[in-house]
């Protein structure tokens, strides 16, 4: 296992579950799987949405994905209070500027901040304007 360098966005978690996952993203996990982790938020995020849906072979498949799969092998990086002190800097900010990006995504975004970590989302515009982030979208 190298270094971590990318941080994954819950969408980017979650693409391995879908039906018809997108090409570009899978071939971005397989190539770097070594070098990615997650947020403790994100990890929370995939775990809410597992646990509200109803019981049943879908809600088994997620959380089997998560704790054998996704849980065994990725490193999950806390919001710590370095990460908690980038985001309050940065929603400050923000929101002086008439902004309020939704606080998870301030969470991830600190924690791939704080750790020199490049973030991996589908939804790049999520991340928009939060300084010193590199956000990239694998899914081309």
């Amino acid at each position: 296992m190298g270094p971590v360098k990318f941080l994954l966005d819950t969408n980017v978690l979650s693409e391995p579950m879908k039906q018809a996952p997108n090409p570009g993203v899978m071939q971005h996990l397989a190539k770097f799987s070594p070098e990615i982790s997650l947020s403790s938020p994100t990890w929370h995020e995939m775990l809410r949405g597992a646990f509200r849906l109803p019981e049943g072979k879908r809600r088994t498949a997620i959380l089997d994905y998560l704790e054998n799969r996704v849980y065994q092998s990725i490193p999950i990086l806390p919001y710590d209070h370095a990460a908690a002190k980038w985001h309050a800097e940065q929603r400050a900010a923000l929101e002086a500027k008439g902004r309020t990006p939704p606080y998870v995504d301030g969470q991830i975004a600190a924690v791939a901040a704080v750790n020199g970590l490049e973030l991996i989302t589908r939804n790049t515009g999520d991340f928009d304007g939060f300084s010193g982030l590199v956000v990239t979208d694998w899914s081309s």
